[in-house]
């Protein structure tokens, strides 16, 4: 071919040398194709050659189909089955162009960056929600480009942290690849119903394997840190210095740790639901670590401080927006589905900031919602209000109809904690009708619920008729017929759980525990500590009025534990009934009853956990 031929001759000229060649033998793999591909169509004129493709295959497919003579329509099958080898060669000469060009731009903006940005241009590189993802040999790629960069760059300061950023790419992966084989190796080990990262889990969950595996010496600190629960602020003030490339190493190991594992869970097909909270667990405990580590570097006195603390949250919200456009994102769940103890305290908190620096967007607006449930459930309502609404406008704007009604949800939730009832009712009353126009059965079934728990209560306060309480009782349990047929736990631990309160606001306590079991059992398997703890709480509330002191120890205890563990105000009401009941019973009674529950309460909470019971005990009168 000469450059003379016209662009679309040239093309097609191409296409029938390759396929003649094949035809005669002289091409007999896709590799030669593919070389013949790469060599042949030169930069910018791929769409021209993909029209003179289709126009070959639909030449060729007429052939097929009005031959002259079978022996034409037999070369014409042969010259199709040619031209299907050029297709599909051709798909990875794109893919192929495409990678090319990812790296060409992200070696751009990372080499063209100032110097005070050029981490957190290596960060959005990197980013998993980018077009095309780079895997690892296109990681190593990059650190290679990089490194001849450095090697060409006649700037001192510019070469060396050039160097440093493909020297830490190439840790990273060095790191990577002696943890891979031991992923998931920890989780058999132990139920595979818990990722076992949670406080409560001790000497459980991968950090302290990884640590043993990984040769590194940043990585290998945070995960014995991670291990062994030791605040992030002293692992900080630990480490002699935080030279770039082991920033860049630990940023690559906690990127692929996190997405391997959650492509894990994701592909756990014989128990999908299983597999969808434990990657919802991923995510959300890697989002609180980077947070975390922001938060320690704040705290710190490092050389760059604010380009790594910069870093941190680009790499949060990165792993957030991911989460967010995943179809198991919890609408009607929160932070405390995977959390728990000082690993959540203030995770909230964490996670705020970096939202701040993120525009409106559907996936802001998901993750908001669960913000806003976290913040519901540690009593700080007006700041959850201002979650939803924010995620309520955000929502609307996107057309995301699901999370707009389940924040419709939540706002009625938080007006009944506040005992505003009648608005209670209202913003359930909307949530319903906008679910049924969008036919979100899973936002109906929450806004029949969160009905009959508003009116339940309105009555309460109201001393209305006993009718009123079964018309109540009708949408509740309308909503948890429909969530039994959907199967969302997290949302039937909470139904499950308005029916128990509202049957211990009747004063009904055998009917109360019934549903309250059935809630915790689903809270237990949702793995949402708050839920469990509420259920825990009411459950003692009612073994109470049948005078069974036992069983409202037993439960009283566990709710309240679960609850102040995680840092919310509700563990008041488990454990001021425990208190009222000690009164009752004098201490001695009460220890001795205490003490024969000890063996069902330990696997649950473990010695730590029962030994801390009579300091909670002690809490609450101090604080009265």
């Amino acid at each position: 071919m000469t450059n003379s031929i016209p662009l679309r001759d040239r093309c097609f000229q191409l296409i029938d040398e390759i396929v003649a060649a094949t035809l005669k033998g002289k091409i007999r793999s896709k590799q030669q194709v593919y070389q013949k591909l790469v060599s042949g169509v030169s930069s910018g004129t791929g769409e021209i050659f993909e029209r003179c493709l289709d126009e070959r295959h639909s030449s060729t497919q007429e052939q097929i189909e009005n031959p002259v003579s079978e022996i034409k329509q037999a070369k014409a099958v042969r010259a199709q089955r040619a031209l299907n080898m050029i297709s599909s060669e051709w798909e990875r000469v794109q893919q192929q162009n495409q990678v090319s060009v990812a790296i060409a731009t992200a070696t751009q903006g990372i080499t063209q960056a100032d110097q005070s940005e050029r981490l957190t241009a290596f960060v959005r590189a990197i980013d998993p929600n980018r077009e095309p993802v780079l895997n690892l040999s296109q990681l190593a790629q990059l650190a290679k480009t990089l490194q001849q960069e450095a090697t060409a760059s006649s700037e001192s300061d510019r070469a060396t942290e050039l160097e440093q950023l493909a020297k830490g790419i190439t840790g990273g992966l060095a790191a990577w690849g002696n943890l891979e084989n031991d992923l998931v190796s920890w989780i058999y080990e132990q139920s595979q119903g818990s990722l076992g990262f949670e406080e409560l889990s001790q000497q459980r969950g991968p950090w302290g394997l990884w640590a043993k595996k990984v040769n590194r010496p940043l990585p290998q600190s945070l995960f014995q840190a991670l291990a062994s629960n030791r605040p992030l602020d002293e692992w900080i003030r630990q480490q002699p210095t935080l030279e770039l490339d082991a920033w860049v190493e630990i940023t690559v190991v906690l990127q692929w740790l996190q997405r391997r594992l959650v492509s894990w869970f994701d592909q756990r097909v014989y128990n999908s639901k299983m597999g969808a909270r434990l990657s919802i667990s991923t995510f959300i405990v890697f989002a609180v670590i980077w947070s975390q580590i922001a938060l320690a570097l704040n705290q710190a006195t490092v050389p760059q401080r604010e380009r790594l603390i910069d870093s941190c949250f680009q790499v949060t919200l990165q792993i957030l927006r991911t989460f967010a456009q995943r179809e198991y994102f919890p609408l009607y769940g929160g932070v405390f589905a995977s959390l728990s103890g000082n690993y959540l305290r203030n995770a909230m908190d964490y996670l705020n900031e970096p939202l701040r620096r993120v525009e409106g967007t559907q996936e802001k607006a998901r993750i908001l919602t669960l913000l806003g449930y976290s913040q519901r459930a540690q009593g700080r309502y007006d700041r959850a209000i201002q979650f939803h609404e924010r995620a309520l406008e955000i929502a609307r704007s996107a057309n995301d109809r699901p999370c707009e009604i389940a924040n419709y949800n939540h706002l009625s939730r938080i007006c009944v904690a506040q005992k505003n009832y009648p608005e209670a009712i209202n913003y359930s009353q909307r949530g319903l009708i906008l679910a049924r126009q969008a036919g979100d059965k899973l936002g109906e079934a929450n806004a029949l619920a969160n009905l009959g728990y508003s009116e339940v209560f309105q009555a309460q306060q109201q001393a209305l008729d006993p009718d009123v309480y079964e018309s109540a009782i009708t949408y509740l349990q309308q909503g948890r017929q429909l969530l039994e047929r959907l199967g969302d736990r997290q949302s039937q631990a909470l139904c499950l759980c308005s029916l128990g309160i509202a049957y211990v606001v009747m004063q009904q306590p055998q009917e109360a525990i019934t549903y309250l079991e059935q809630g915790w059992q689903a809270a237990q398997f949702s793995g949402d500590l708050y839920l469990q703890g509420l259920n825990l709480a009411y459950l003692a509330q009612a073994y109470y009025q049948l005078q069974n002191w036992s069983k409202t120890i037993y439960t009283g205890s566990l709710g309240g534990y679960l609850l102040e563990q995680i840092g919310t105000e509700d563990w008041r009401k488990a454990v001021g009934l425990l208190t009222i009941l000690q009164g009752q019973l004098g201490g001695e009674v009460f220890q001795d009853l205490l003490q024969q529950q000890r063996s069902k309460i330990l696997p649950l909470i473990g010695v730590d956990g029962y030994d801390y019971i009579p300091e909670l005990l002690e809490k609450y009168r101090n604080s009265m």
